[in-house]
């Protein structure tokens, strides 16, 4: 069977350039490709991939509710992570907290109000 690696995400934003902006400033991403003509910007983090694509007239995650969840990422240390996007400004969703489903976790927003997890098994 083949083997998944590396996912790489694809996120509709009102502006690539200014979530762009945002993930390298807040959260410590850099851009790796810009595709003016198209509106696309990538950027990563390791091996975290988001493929930023500009669609002004989409509706505005946060009138998604639940849906304006995309990612959970596994990360090594939540809470050296918290404090690095806590002192960076980001849009952050709560503390990290361990959960009865075995994470310790907490949120974090984009500026469009798409929510990503991120979480450590603690089992």
């Amino acid at each position: 069977m083949a083997r998944l690696s590396d996912p790489w995400h694809v996120l509709a934003v009102k502006s690539a350039a200014r979530t762009s902006e945002y993930f390298q400033s807040k959260l410590g991403f850099e851009e790796f490709l810009k595709v003016e003509e198209d509106g696309w910007r990538f950027v990563r983090r390791d091996s975290c991939v988001i493929m930023l694509g500009t669609c002004p007239d989409d509706v505005d995650a946060r009138e998604t509710g639940c849906h304006s969840y995309f990612a959970y990422w596994h990360v090594d240390d939540p809470d050296a992570l918290f404090e690095e996007w806590s002192a960076s400004g980001a849009m952050l969703m709560g503390e990290p907290a361990d959960k009865e489903w075995g994470m310790r976790e907490f949120g974090v927003t984009t500026p469009d109000g798409h929510r990503i997890m991120v979480g450590k098994s603690i089992r």
